[in-house]
């Protein structure tokens, strides 16, 4: 008996071996599996078919080569893991990626009419001017892909009211459409539209030609998706006639059917001080806890029930309620890839549960890690992505190695801090700021939002009971008071320049170890590891140099100047229809990015709405010393300017070195109403040893003559020109362009833009006369840095160029 006893505890011993030495090798190779596919999408072009090959096969090799060391009892059978999950990672995610990149809009067809037959695949949104929704091309043409973004604008003729066709979910259509390849602007601290549609698997975006086919084939196609969407639409139109008199209709709409741009942008601006915007959406946190509420309650329910519990166990029951409620909620919500990643998260624990499979928490994040990434390799481009598992782990970091469970209040206060300072460096990385009333407005926000106001919406939907709606209106009512009241404060919101990466990942290793349990030394250096990353702040241009950023705004301006302790913005980008402008998009973004929390001085050229539209939106935000513009009296940005002048030839300033000098326009105002804005245009020389730079805004030929005449060559000689005017034919004057000379010429212009700016003769034009030519539509934001080692331009795209770009 001894004997077995001890046969009996050293095959026990080695089977507890190898299940460790099994959950080891199984995480470090997703963990692996993550970086490889991290890798290829930070890569600018796809491996070539033999290099693909020869990964798998390597990764094949690297994964037996861990099996047997683990067999063998190897404890260095993690590294080999590693290495395989990286290898077929990346050959994973280039294979998927090669797949549908290969679903592309042939360049020949671009701006062509094509007549299309689809189905409207998804809930279609109202814009300003009309509606857009994402349409299934039925049989795709040669050089047509199968998804595309199709908008519909109204247009008024003749002065008769505009016909918008009320287009719905699930309708077959044949249209007649334009389309164009995947494009968006791209600049420092920006948004990648293109990442965006290729996560989401559109691969054209387009409009409906407002004269031509426009024909409703079918009233409804039946598919698992059009169902989902059509019921959503039905939703939605009831919800709106509901909630016509509720304080915060945008929010409910938000939280029940997904209808995000139902919440106006003052809200948003609330939710992002206060760091709750991620409650605003129907996001991970809200599924969760819809499943985690329906299970819980099944189960309640079920025990109480004998035949019921002798059938199936409750937890059982739990977990399927739980999931198909998960599942319901997340399909209302249009079923977005953040709301996907949750589903999965959820079907793996939920499966773990049903098949009796005791897995500890770890291994389920981990499981549930990999089935989102083999599902969608794309799913690490979304700072949500990244968010949400973080947050889950540093909740199992912080709840691990103690003896005692906290109770209740003090572990949700604990879980709050963890999570709150967890996040921190990922927060700073992925948006250049942070709430510090967050904690705070988490703490009241989370529970009334999940537990109370979303169950009160989606009960009132389903059953209507005029009191549910009331109710969750006077909550909100509540919340937005106390969140304005957290946002007032000065301190509410700490912005950070965008940071090397070696400091974020610093940053991340120092709050792990600050995070784990109590008794392990050095939890303290672990929190100092912060600082480095709170205190990073970007070189600036040394006294005497400049630095200039051509911001990519599409059609239109936005010109950022910056010395050695001063910033200058010239222009700031259009609008485009209601909320939307290129101050909220892009130069804000920017301006966070790049560390700059104050304008000395905003130009202002003209009052086209081109290159003044996010002026308003950047005064809202930022701190500004003064302000030259062209514009006219009784202009609504003039009231939001405290030192305000008009621009007028002459005015001269002095910045470490650097000189700024308005050369137009004159005193007088030109006549005739059409080209008196163009023809106002401030003109902004900037000038130093070791560069001199031109901005003309929208200048037109006759006010160049006028320049040359009055200037010559003598002052107007530069090294870089931003053309005037886009490139308009109507501007770039051969005396302009011969008087200025530049090595470099900026054309700040949209993608296939209406005006076919940068006009050919103008390219050929500057090209002529020796100035190398950059198109922000072509090479995103341009950067140029005058310095003692003389000019240094750099193209955006070209820099942090990916391989879906352009493609």
């Amino acid at each position: 008996m001894p004997i077995l006893a001890e046969v009996s505890r050293r095959v026990g011993a080695s089977d507890a071996g190898e299940r460790v030495r099994c959950n080891v090798d199984m995480l470090m190779s997703i963990v692996g599996g993550l970086a490889g596919i991290w890798l290829l999408q930070c890569q600018s072009g796809l491996p070539a078919g033999r290099e693909m090959a020869g990964l798998v096969v390597a990764g094949a090799l690297a994964a037996g080569l861990a099996w047997r060391l683990r067999r063998a009892g190897r404890h260095a059978g993690w590294i080999w893991a590693l290495t395989a999950g990286i290898l077929l990672g990346f050959s994973w995610a280039a294979w998927r990626a090669d797949l549908r990149l290969g679903d592309a809009l042939a360049p020949d067809l671009e701006g062509r009419d094509l007549i299309l037959v689809g189905v409207i695949a998804d809930l279609p949104q109202d814009t300003e001017r009309g509606q857009r929704f994402s349409w299934a091309v039925d049989n795709p043409p040669l050089g047509v892909p199968s998804r595309v973004m199709i908008a519909w604008y109204e247009r008024e003729e003749d002065g008769a009211e505009p016909s918008i066709p009320l287009f719905r979910a699930g309708e077959r259509w044949r249209l007649r459409v334009r389309l164009k390849r995947p494009h968006g602007v791209r600049n420092p601290g920006g948004f990648d539209f293109e990442a965006w549609l290729l996560e989401g698997g559109v691969r054209a975006t387009g409009y409906i030609r407002p004269a031509g086919v426009l024909e409703r084939l079918d009233s409804f196609v039946v598919t698992p998706g059009t169902v989902v969407a059509r019921l959503r639409e039905v939703l939605r139109a009831r919800l709106r006639r509901d909630l016509a008199d509720s304080a915060y209709p945008g929010i409910a709409l938000a939280l029940t059917v997904g209808e995000q741009r139902a919440i106006d942008s003052d809200l948003w601006r609330l939710f992002n001080r206060t760091g709750i915007q991620h409650l605003m959406a129907i996001s991970g946190l809200h599924v969760g806890m819809v499943g985690v509420l329906v299970g819980g309650l099944v189960g309640y329910g079920w025990r109480r029930v004998a035949g019921l519990a002798l059938r199936c166990p409750a937890q059982h029951a739990a977990a399927v309620a739980g999931m198909a409620a998960a599942l319901a909620y997340g399909a209302l919500a249009g079923m977005g890839v953040p709301t996907q990643r949750t589903v999965l998260m959820l079907a793996v624990v939920s499966l773990a549960i049903v098949s009796g499979r005791r897995a500890s928490a770890t291994r389920m994040l981990a499981l549930a890690l990999a089935v989102v990434l083999v599902a969608d390799p794309w799913a690490v481009l979304a700072p949500g992505f990244w968010l949400s598992f973080g947050a889950v782990a540093i909740l199992l970091l912080a709840a691990a190695g103690r003896l005692v469970p906290d109770g209740w209040w003090r572990g949700f206060w604990r879980s709050q801090w963890a999570v709150t300072l967890g996040l921190l460096p990922a927060l700073l990385a992925l948006f250049q700021q942070f709430s510090l009333v967050s904690p705070l407005a988490n703490a009241v926000a989370i529970p009334l939002v999940s537990l109370v106001v979303t169950p009160l919406l989606l009960v009132g939907m389903l059953i209507p009971f005029p009191p549910l709606f009331a109710l969750s209106d006077q909550l909100l009512i509540g919340l937005v008071a106390f969140l304005e009241w957290l946002a007032a404060w000065p301190w509410a919101v700490w912005q950070q320049p965008e940071a090397p990466g070696w400091l974020v990942v610093l940053a991340l290793g120092g709050v792990t170890w600050g995070l784990l349990p109590r008794g392990l030394p050095g939890r303290i250096v672990g929190w100092l590891a912060l600082l480095p990353l709170l205190a990073w702040a970007p070189p600036r241009p040394p006294p005497g140099a400049w630095r200039m950023t051509v911001l990519d705004v599409g059609q239109g301006l936005a010109v950022h100047v910056q010395t050695a302790s001063h910033d200058l913005l010239y222009d700031a980008g259009p609008a485009w229809g209601g909320e939307a402008d290129s101050g909220v998009r892009v130069v804000l973004p920017y301006l966070r990015a790049t560390g700059v929390s104050r304008l000395d001085r905003m130009v202002i050229s003209h009052d086209d709405v081109d290159h003044s539209g996010g002026a308003a939106s950047v005064a809202a935000d930022r701190s500004i010393g003064s302000w030259i513009t062209s514009l006219p009296a009784g202009h609504p940005i003039i009231g939001l300017a405290g030192r305000h002048e008009s621009c007028a030839a002459g005015q001269r300033w002095e910045w470490d070195g650097v000189a700024f000098e308005v050369l137009h326009p004159r005193g007088e105002r030109p006549s005739g109403a059409g080209a008196q804005d163009n023809a106002r245009s401030c003109v902004l020389q900037i000038a130093s040893p070791v560069g001199r730079a031109l901005l003309l805004g929208d200048l037109e030929a006759a006010q160049e003559a006028d320049l040359v005449m009055r200037l010559g060559s003598g002052v107007l000689a530069s090294d870089v020109v931003v053309a005037p005017h886009h490139g308009s034919r109507s501007s770039s004057s051969p005396a302009l362009v011969a008087a200025t000379a530049p090595s470099e010429v900026v054309y700040s212009a949209g993608y296939r833009n209406r005006f076919h700016h940068p006009h050919p003769q103008v390219v050929a034009r500057w090209e002529e006369a020796g100035a190398q030519g950059w198109r922000t539509d072509r090479d995103g934001a341009v950067r140029i840095d005058a310095g003692p080692m003389g000019l240094k331009v750099t193209a955006f795209r070209e820099a942090e160029r990916r391989y879906w770009h352009g493609r």
